[in-house]
C-alpha cells in the first residue's frame, strides 16, 4: 500500500477485538491518539510512559468511549535497567499469557545542539531513552510476542540525519536498524510482522518545544496519523514486514 492508501485504512470494527498491545510514549501525542483508536477497536492497550497523571487521563479516555479496560504501567526509560523490562514481561506474562502488539514510540530530542558542543551526560540519556530503552523492551518482551499467533512490532521512525539533531539523529538511525535487523530475524518460522512509520511534523507538544517559532496549526493533529500504525497491528497487513513507511516530508 501507499503511504495515502495507509492514510485512508479503514479498519473494519473489532479489528483489533483480544489483542494485547503495548504502546510507549502512550501519554500524550501520537502514543495517546494510537492507544484510543486501538482500543475503540477493540485491543486491551497497555498504556506505557514515564508519568502517571497523563497515562491515567487517556485510561479515562479508553473507558469513557467504552473500550476494554486498559492497563498502565509507568515507566522511565532514560533510567529503566534491563531487570525492569524483564518484570514489565513478567507482569504481562502473569496477566495476558501473550503480547500481540509492541508499538516504540516513546521519543526524547534532549537538545538541537552541534556535535562540538553537546553536552556528554545529555548524549548518553539521550541515546538511552531512544535507541538502548527499545533495544532493552524489544529484547524482554519477543519471547511473548513469539507467543502470540499474528504478532506485530511497530516502529515510530523518523529521518533526521542533519545538523544539530545529535544525539537524537543518532539513535532515531540506530531505532531503523534495530526494525530492519528484527524484520529479517523474525521473517521465517520465527515470525513476527516488524515495520516502521515515519509521520513527519505533527501537532505535538514535542514539536512545538522544539520549532517555537512555526505555526502548530500547519501540521496535522496526532489522530489524523494513525491509521497507518492500525494496519500493522492488525491482520489486514498480513506477511508484509520490513517496510518503512514515510507519511510527509520530516523537517
Amino acid at each position: 500500500m501507499s503511504p495515502q492508501d495507509l492514510l485512508n485504512y479503514q479498519a473494519a470494527p473489532e479489528l483489533l477485538k483480544d489483542r494485547v498491545i503495548l504502546i510507549t510514549g502512550a501519554g500524550s501525542g501520537l502514543g495517546a491518539a494510537l492507544a484510543k483508536r486501538c482500543a475503540r477497536l477493540g485491543a486491551t492497550v497497555v498504556l506505557l510512559d514515564k508519568s502517571m497523571k497523563p497515562l491515567e487521563a487517556v485510561y479515562d479516555a479508553i473507558e469513557a468511549a467504552g473500550g476494554p479496560q486498559p492497563a498502565i504501567y509507568p515507566m522511565n526509560l532514560e533510567g529503566a535497567t534491563a531487570k525492569d523490562y524483564e518484570d514489565l514481561r513478567d507482569n504481562l506474562e502473569a496477566e495476558f499469557g501473550r503480547l500481540d502488539g509492541l508499538v516504540n514510540n516513546a521519543a526524547w530530542v534532549g537538545a538541537l545542539t552541534p556535535i562540538e558542543h553537546y553536552d556528554l551526560e545529555l548524549w548518553a540519556k539521550v541515546i538511552t531513552t531512544n535507541l538502548h530503552a527499545p533495544f532493552l523492551l524489544n529484547h524482554a518482551l519477543l519471547p511473548l510476542l513469539l507467543k502470540a499467533p499474528d504478532p506485530s512490532i511497530v516502529f515510530s521512525t523518523q529521518s533526521c540525519r542533519k545538523a544539530y539533531w545529535g544525539a537524537f539523529g543518532v539513535a532515531k538511525a540506530g531505532l531503523h536498524a534495530l526494525m530492519d535487523i528484527l524484520a529479517h530475524e523474525h521473517s521465517g518460522k520465527r515470525w513476527i510482522r516488524v515495520n516502521g512509520v515515519d509521520t513527519g511534523p505533527m501537532r505535538t507538544p514535542l514539536r512545538v518545544s522544539h520549532y517555537p517559532g512555526e505555526d502548530p496549526a500547519q501540521n496535522p493533529e496526532p489522530e489524523t496519523m494513525v491509521a497507518p500504525y492500525v494496519y500493522f497491528l492488525g491482520p489486514d497487513a498480513g506477511k508484509t514486514t520490513g517496510q518503512n513507511i514515510e507519511l510527509q516530508a520530516s523537517t
